[in-house]
């Protein structure tokens, strides 16, 4: 349990509330920021957020305000829960108020697709000497929010830092596992998204939990052959942050990522849907792979699939077609 902390949250979405009633349930003082005054007073006169996490009581000791400099004064740490395509400009909107010395935590999954950059690296070029780190693993907000068990992984430039983080976050029913790969947490958390999208295509499509389980599978071995010519250490992609949300966010519409997938399959409209960060970060993974000369056929075929330039069918072809080799 921590000793008590201050933690300023961005973000007032089901993901940011549930981190700051995670953190508040850990012994912490929590201050919440959001630009929707809706959402502020819903937590702090009624502790509920039901707008993103409807019918879930929040912790009484997470509070909000729509002021970000009363939000992060006196911060020990901070939790950046902002989507990863609205990361770059919120960070230039919030940066004079953000102390370098500060950790800044990414709770963010993807790849910024202006950019082409990580998070990680993202916040090094709008906010240069930041102390970064980055929690990542298999956890959905409603199950964070009630207080069921979960467990992440912290990553953090050095491993110290890593661990003062997970020790302030870690309680009874969250674990924090620690380490100094940053760059193998943020590449397991941004392409299992896209995978998770080909596995739910498959389910709507009618190929069958076969087709999904070797999707899934064959996905995980492109997710660590780009981890290693990236520089992410294997255990990482085989801990939380990889295969362990890879294989939740590959199993169940819970998933947003699955969820989209599954409609796209099913060949149902999409506008609409909740954001799902894959759809962004398949095409510019693609380009990395390129970049990279790297061969990663499964996430190559969602990004076609996501421009219209290849049908499922297609796809699904193209990847059965492929010369027999060995099990890599």
């Amino acid at each position: 349990m921590s000793a008590g902390h201050n933690i300023a949250v961005l973000g007032g979405g089901a993901w940011g509330t549930a981190l700051g009633c995670m953190a508040a349930r850990a012994g912490n003082r929590v201050r919440l920021y959001a630009r929707d005054i809706a959402t502020v007073n819903a937590i702090n006169v009624h502790h509920r957020n039901d707008a993103y996490l409807p019918g879930i009581d929040l912790d009484p000791a997470l509070s909000a305000s729509t002021d970000a400099r009363y939000a992060l004064e006196d911060a020990d740490f901070i939790l950046c829960v902002i989507p990863a395509q609205a990361m770059a400009d919120a960070l230039e909107e919030l940066r004079a108020f953000i102390p370098v010395s500060v950790p800044l935590i990414i709770c963010a999954k993807g790849i910024d697709r202006k950019r082409g950059l990580l998070m990680s690296d993202l916040v090094k070029e709008i906010i240069p000497g930041q102390t970064l780190a980055a929690l990542s693993g298999p956890s959905f907000a409603t199950d964070v929010a009630k207080g069921l068990p979960t467990a992440v992984t912290i990553a953090a430039e050095t491993q110290n830092l890593a661990d003062r983080i997970a020790l302030a976050l870690s309680s009874p029913k969250f674990r924090c596992y620690s380490t100094d790969d940053i760059i193998g947490v943020e590449i397991g958390g941004s392409l299992k998204n896209v995978l998770a999208i080909a596995a739910g295509a498959a389910i709507g499509r009618g190929f069958g939990a076969s087709a999904q389980a070797a999707l899934v599978t064959r996905g995980f071995v492109e997710l660590r052959r780009i981890g290693q010519a990236l520089g992410a250490r294997p255990e990482t992609i085989m801990g939380l942050s990889g295969l362990g949300d890879l294989m939740l966010s590959c199993s169940t519409s819970q998933s947003r990522n699955y969820a989209y997938g599954l409609a796209l399959g099913r060949g149902e409209d999409l506008t609409g849907r909740p954001l799902a960060e894959g759809v962004a970060t398949a095409a510019i993974a693609a380009e990395l792979i390129a970049r990279n000369n790297l061969e990663a056929p499964i996430i190559e075929a969602v990004a076609r699939i996501l421009d219209r330039s290849i049908t499922i069918d297609e796809a699904m072809e193209a990847l059965l077609a492929r010369p027999l080799k060995n099990e890599d």
